[in-house]
């Protein structure tokens, strides 16, 4: 069981002790949808829910640890769940009432230096994790497989804060260099999607579009180009701030890119 010297430590219990141990490989980001202190947020989980976080950052960068991060939290869901004993720390963060807002610079100070930690404590490589199951640093939104069916969490500013900040912070102040960060499939064409193709390279995108909030699956996302990717990305593109013809669900570069679809 490791405890960051730097939080406040206020274990939860049965939790701490009950819980299965886990081999952390990943360290998550998350905004709890609140503006509490990391000490309203250790009286939701122990009085409120039978969920809970490794960590929680208040606004003003104050940080406390509930669980030692060898041991299973639950708000990583099923990133804590895999068969060959690894799993995530997590860390919820607090925000507006819904996670619209950016990281403080206190909180992203407190995120920085927990990251060097997590890194030299537990081997945490410096990258973003390419994969649900990759070793590394991600945000809770990216992967549906970290939760029960996708979130929006933490939401777009927070997300970009920390591909643009915090996880270079991390980089540097750890004096290392980014480990394989993740390359990103190039724009195919328009023609590519019109021609409706097989390949691993739609299942990657649809993989993307369900963690955006914007997937329209009945099943899937799969590696045929259906009806549904089309519908699903016309949601992301409206996400994006696009609409009529600009939302038809054919991708394009602008909202290709920004969707940052993993190199398969």
């Amino acid at each position: 069981m490791a405890w960051y010297p730097n939080a406040k430590k206020m274990e939860l219990q049965p939790e701490s002790d009950a819980q299965p141990a886990i081999r952390p490989t990943q360290l998550i980001f998350h905004s709890i949808a609140a503006p509490w202190t990391p000490e309203r947020t250790y009286e939701y989980w122990r009085d409120s829910t039978n969920l809970e976080s490794h960590f929680a950052v208040g606004f003003d960068g104050d940080i406390a640890q509930f669980i030692g991060t060898e041991t299973r939290a639950d708000s990583n869901m099923y990133a804590n769940k895999r068969g060959d004993g690894s799993g995530a720390v997590s860390v919820e963060t607090a925000s507006n009432m819904d996670h619209s807002d950016a990281w403080t610079d206190a909180q992203v100070s407190t995120l920085i230096q927990l990251g060097v930690w997590t890194h030299q404590k537990h081997g945490v490589p410096l990258r973003i994790c390419r994969s649900h199951d990759d070793p590394g640093f991600g945000v809770h939104r990216m992967f549906s497989q970290w939760s029960d069916g996708g979130t929006e969490c933490p939401g777009d500013a927070r997300t970009d804060q920390f591909r643009d900040v915090i996880f270079p912070g991390i980089v540097r102040a750890a004096g290392g260099t980014a480990d394989q960060s993740p390359k990103y499939a190039p724009f195919p064409g328009a023609s590519y999607f019109e021609s409706e193709p097989r390949s691993a390279l739609i299942t990657a995108m649809g993989r993307r579009l369900v963690a955006e909030g914007c997937g329209r699956y009945s099943d899937g996302p799969g590696p045929q180009w259906t009806d549904s990717d089309r519908r699903s990305y016309a949601a992301w593109q409206r996400k994006r701030g696009f609409s009529g013809g600009d939302a038809d669900g054919w991708p394009g570069r602008v909202t290709w890119d920004a969707l940052r679809v993993p190199q398969v």
